[in-house]
């Protein structure tokens, strides 16, 4: 493996690792391909980097690093329908930590971002120990990974680092925390809480 200085550095360096995850658009791929015949740096790079990206691949979780096309193409029309100059980078005073809230007892959220058009929020939770969140029916799918701390969602246990999607019209009829916990949740706002 050799190392590059920043000036023997090629300025498609940061291409070749989409190209290595597999996750450059493919009218891009095509362009990138052609100058990795032309680029010893750039060949050089993405020689270093598929030992990772293999090791990456062996993950259950493959899907999230090769998105699908079409995924992409939405990822590129929203970004490119967004007004330029409002980003929170190119503020003055940069982008603010969100605070914590109490929304009921036993039970904070710290709002990540929302999307009122689709229905959506992204949040951190923390239930409190033995702390019971009520009864809801999910209005659309609704992911959740847990953090830290162990989440009973009815009759399954979960550890730090597991995963539970519910898909829209089910139910959740107890989620409740022994220890304590905290989690990433995206779920809709609309749910129906019983």
């Amino acid at each position: 493996m050799s190392s590059t200085s920043d000036q023997d550095r090629c300025s498609r360096a940061d291409e070749v690792c989409l190209y290595a995850l597999a996750a450059l658009p493919p009218d891009e791929t095509r362009d990138l391909e052609s100058h990795l015949g032309s680029c010893e740096i750039c060949r050089e790079h993405l020689e270093t980097l598929r030992p990772v990206v293999d090791s990456l691949s062996a993950w259950p979780a493959t899907p999230v690093l090769r998105p699908s096309p079409s995924l992409w193409d939405q990822l590129v029309t929203r970004i490119a329908a967004e007004p330029r100059g409002n980003s929170p980078s190119s503020s003055a005073t940069g982008w603010v930590e969100p605070e914590w809230e109490d929304v009921a007892p036993g039970i904070s959220c710290k709002i990540l971002s929302s999307d009122l058009q689709r229905d959506c929020v992204s949040m951190l939770v923390r239930l409190a120990p033995g702390t019971e969140y009520p009864p809801h029916k999910h209005a659309a799918t609704e992911e959740l990974y847990l953090l830290d701390g162990e989440l009973w969602i009815d009759d399954r246990k979960l550890f730090p680092g597991d995963y539970n999607s519910a898909v829209a019209d089910t139910a959740d009829k107890r989620v409740w925390s022994e220890t304590g916990c905290t989690c990433l949740l995206i779920t809709s706002p609309s749910d129906l809480i019983s």
